[in-house]
This record gives C-alpha cells, structure tokens and sequence, in this order.
C-alpha cells in the first residue's frame, strides 16, 4: 500500500503561484510515475502533470508553460508549481502514484483562482 499526503492549495488572485507538494510512505516501489490530477465541479478528473522516477514529464496542453512539475526521489515527493493561474484552474488537485500497474490516490487539496 501506498500513502499519499498532499499540502499546499488555496485561494489566490489570477495571475498568482501557489506550490503543491505531496509525499508518498508505504511500499513504494524504485520505478514509479507521480503525478497531479484535477477535477472542477461538473467536469471529469483531468491530469495536469506527471513525472517519472527517471524525470521525464508530460504536460495537459492547458497548463503547458505555466506549471511545472518536480520531484525528490529520495524523498518521494512530487511537487507541482503554478504560475499565472487562471480562474479556470480552480479545481480540486489530486496527488497520483502508479506503481506496478496500481494508482493511489490522495484527499485532494482545493485550487481556487478568483478573477
């Protein structure tokens, strides 16, 4: 099993930062994928980012030079910077980790952009 605590959402104003972070404990398994999920009221849940063990990285094209997403091995957290938010990433952020064919899954922490 695998244990995801996620930090670090909030309100802030359009065009402002706000960093997510989340640790994964448990059986954490050397070769993994993290990544950050989001879902706003009506709408399925998206992916936003994720990132390899190895560093390589995938972007939703809405989020493209504007998050960036990062991650401690050693620690086995992942993080996710936002910059020049937009309203229409308010949302409810999900911390994703995938190991041997498995998702795990955090509480999800609140986004919310105002304009």
């Amino acid at each position: 099993q695998v244990q995801l605590v996620e930090s670090g959402g909030g309100l802030v104003q359009a065009g402002g930062s706000l960093r997510l972070s989340c640790a994964a404990s448990g059986s954490i398994f050397s070769i993994n994928v993290m990544g950050w999920y989001r879902q706003a009221p009506g709408k399925q849940r998206e992916l936003v980012a994720a990132i390899t063990t190895g560093g390589t990285t995938t972007y939703a094209d809405s989020v493209k030079g504007r998050f960036t997403i990062s991650r401690e091995n050693a620690r086995n957290v992942v993080y996710l910077q936002m910059n020049v938010l937009k309203p229409d990433d308010t949302a409810v952020y999900y911390c994703n980790h995938n190991q041997l064919r498995r998702n795990y899954w955090g509480q999800g922490t609140q986004v919310t952009v105002s304009s």
